[in-house]
């Protein structure tokens, strides 16, 4: 009973130390972050390459096991290394042990993958790194959709405007979206009319390298006054694409649109996405490790309206339907 006769004889101490244990109390139910998915710390970074037109079994072995191999010698805290190779991109999952110091995990991952480039097949690009754990999660889901909007369009609009806005909320991460199509300039050839006239597709590759092309100029000062000069050989629309010259034969200049054509077109698809029968792009809102669930759903909810009112107004954003996937 010493508590109680140490509270009788000082008992302002016990009702100062009562107020504080009360506010504190609150401050700490006030900050508390709700959430319904626990925290998991299994830190994990992905790696992906990429090399258009490389086998699996080439990618695996003259790309994913060289860089899995330089891992182990480089980066530190490393659990255990996943891969997987497919036709021109390879994956790794490089798993960390609980409390590893992710940014540091990043830049040397990052360090090593850039020096590894030089030794792999050339031509190839720095890899693709991407930082997520166990906790990352899908949470929500939003559909886009409209009446006389194409797939590329619709990806084109997840891609460059939605999720450019919705990734300034705290504690989100937003992949690409799934389905449409991933809009690319195509150039289709006409395969006869290039052998007709001793043209092969890499002189039409070095035609449209060197000659769409934004290049400095400098300035140039005329009497008292200095004139910024604007070289701009970039063509203004698609269409001009088939004016560009590829090569001069016997005085004739060929054309791009002599023995192709040039489109708005988009790359092969791999994944299709419908609401209510018609295709559509889906976009997977994932909340990043120790971010708040509730806080992140609210969050998009309450930027959705200023999204959407950037947007056409036959633009449709459908939150948390029920999506299926084809691939």
């Amino acid at each position: 009973m010493w508590i109680v006769r140490l509270a009788l004889r000082r008992p302002y101490t016990f009702v100062v130390m009562s107020i504080l244990i009360l506010i504190l109390g609150i401050l700490a139910i006030v900050r508390t972050p709700i959430d319904i998915f626990p925290n998991i710390d299994i830190p994990v970074i992905t790696v992906a390459w990429t090399y258009t037109g490389l086998p699996p079994e080439e990618m695996s072995d003259r790309i994913i096991f060289i860089f899995e191999r330089s891992l182990t010698t480089t980066v530190n805290d490393i659990e255990h290394i996943e891969s997987q190779s497919l036709n021109g991109v390879g994956i790794v999952k490089i798993y960390f042990h609980p409390h590893t110091n992710l940014a540091s995990a990043i830049a040397q991952v990052t360090a090593i993958s850039q020096s590894q480039v030089k030794q792999l097949p050339p031509g190839i690009t720095p890899p693709f790194i991407i930082t997520y754990n166990a906790s990352s999660v899908p949470i929500l889901q939003l559909g886009l959709s409209g009446p006389g909007l194409t797939e590329q369009q619709l990806a084109d609009m997840g891609i460059n405007f939605i999720r450019t806005q919705l990734v300034t909320v705290s504690g989100v991460a937003i992949p690409y979206p799934y389905g449409g199509k991933q809009r690319t300039i195509m150039v289709d050839l006409n395969t006869a009319a290039m052998q007709a006239k001793g043209l092969s597709p890499a002189d039409v590759v070095n035609a449209v390298d060197t000659q769409n092309l934004i290049l400095p100029s400098g300035t140039a000062k005329i009497g008292s006054y200095e004139y910024y000069i604007e070289s701009n050989a970039s063509a203004p629309t698609i269409r001009a694409l088939n004016d560009l010259p590829v090569k001069t034969v016997n005085g004739s200049t060929i054309y791009i649109r002599d023995i192709g054509y040039v489109r708005d077109g988009f790359t092969p698809q791999t994944n299709i996405v419908r609401v209510n029968g018609s295709r559509s792009t889906l976009m997977s809102i994932l909340k990043l490790g120790e971010a708040s669930t509730l806080d992140v759903i609210a969050g998009i909810r309450k930027l959705l309206p200023s999204v959407q009112s950037s947007l056409p107004v036959h633009v449709d954003i459908r939150e948390g339907l029920d999506h299926r996937r084809s691939s």
